[in-house]
């Protein structure tokens, strides 16, 4: 794909991410308002933080006046998936230069990994232009987002109560379904799930986050990989042939 492609595909994926992701950030503009903050104050959480799962659980904390270790460790509890993340794009942002490189971690939500592992594993490469190109259209859609539900937040009322709130559960649930043809996927996926839901009754949440993902590691390290194809002996296939 020549330049032109590469910034026109971006677009165009950045578009359907931001559409499907739209309800999420006027969830956390509406729950932002709910817990004190002005439409200001929420629009920056977003632009700066800009992790949605994070900022959810952080705009909770913060409404019930934790202490700010708590939220901190809170926060990184939930966003450790993101050094996965980070590690296992090390071959497509390791070709970025450095500049480049660090406005890739900072707009590298869990969409914009899902969609550049699908576009490497189709052999086409995830140019920056195309990264950023979809990577800019999330990110400020996000911050539109929240203005909006932050704006009409009083309108809705307690998110929860018309359950708003089930829609990030079921937005990672179909982020994780798209990998659902890797090999081990269903052992790994099992093992993540089960772990998070036991972490979840034993030590409580954001941390089951984290334990689920680790255990889905551990899982997908002691499996056998991909058996690779075997190259063809040639002088067995001449020793056939006479």
């Amino acid at each position: 794909m020549d330049s032109h492609e590469q910034l026109t595909n971006g677009l165009k994926k950045g578009a359907i991410v931001a559409i499907s992701s739209a309800p999420f950030g006027i969830l956390f503009g509406a729950i932002a308002v709910d817990n004190g903050f002005s439409i200001t104050e929420a629009a920056l959480m977003s632009g700066l933080v800009y992790g949605g799962a994070s900022q959810l659980v952080g705009i909770e904390l913060f409404g019930h006046h934790v202490a700010a270790w708590v939220i901190v460790l809170s926060i990184l509890a939930v966003n450790f998936r993101h050094i996965l993340y980070s590690a296992a794009l090390t071959p497509v942002l390791g070709r970025y230069p450095h500049v480049q490189r660090w406005l890739a971690f900072f707009l590298l939500v869990d969409p914009q990994f899902a969609e550049t592992v699908k576009r490497e594993d189709s052999c086409k490469p995830a140019t920056f232009r195309w990264y950023f190109a979809m990577g800019a259209v999330v990110w400020v859609s996000w911050i539109l987002t929240t203005v909006i539900g932050a704006f009409f937040g009083r309108m809705i009322g307690d998110p929860k109560a018309l359950g708003i709130d089930v829609l990030l559960p079921i937005y990672f649930l179909g982020l994780t379904m798209g990998f659902r043809s890797r090999h081990n996927f269903i052992p790994v996926m099992l093992a993540g799930a089960i772990g998070s839901v036991a972490a979840f009754h034993i030590v409580g949440s954001p941390w089951h986050i984290s334990v689920g993902a680790a255990l889905g590691i551990l899982v997908a390290a002691i499996l056998p990989p991909p058996k690779m194809h075997e190259e063809p002996d040639v002088s067995e296939i001449e020793r056939e042939a006479m």
